[in-house]
């Protein structure tokens, strides 16, 4: 979507599209640092992200102790501690506020987050 990657743009965009005609599309803080780092400015990350298209959302609390646990899960299954833990904060948030969540990365979502609505690309 933001990221233009040639391989997925096409599948970002239609899903992105078709996940706003069903309901309203959320990011957190978390989301919002990630893709930062593609921007020169804050202004460019506001301009890709608006106010009247995305509504940005705090982090819930019940979502940081449920990414704590999800990611203690994962070590103790052999996850390498590189593995970022905002990727499970943001899983847990799409949790607990019950949240779809948009990614290519479905798998860890899947895993860790059963009851989370993953739009990806299978």
């Amino acid at each position: 979507m933001v990221i233009e990657e040639a391989e997925w743009v096409g599948w970002s965009s239609d899903a992105l599209e078709k996940a706003a005609e069903e309901g309203p599309l959320v990011i957190n803080p978390l989301i919002f640092a990630e893709v930062s780092v593609r921007f020169p400015t804050i202004e460019e990350v506001e301009e890709a992200f608006p106010n009247d298209f995305f509504i940005r959302a705090p982090l819930p609390w019940s979502a940081a102790f449920l990414a704590g646990k999800c990611f203690l899960d994962y070590r103790k299954r052999g996850g390498e501690k590189r593995s970022p833990l905002p990727d499970f904060y943001i899983g847990a948030h799409a949790a607990v506020s019950r949240l779809r969540l948009l990614t290519r990365d479905a798998r860890r979502y899947r895993t860790y987050f059963p009851t989370v609505e993953v739009i990806a690309p299978d």
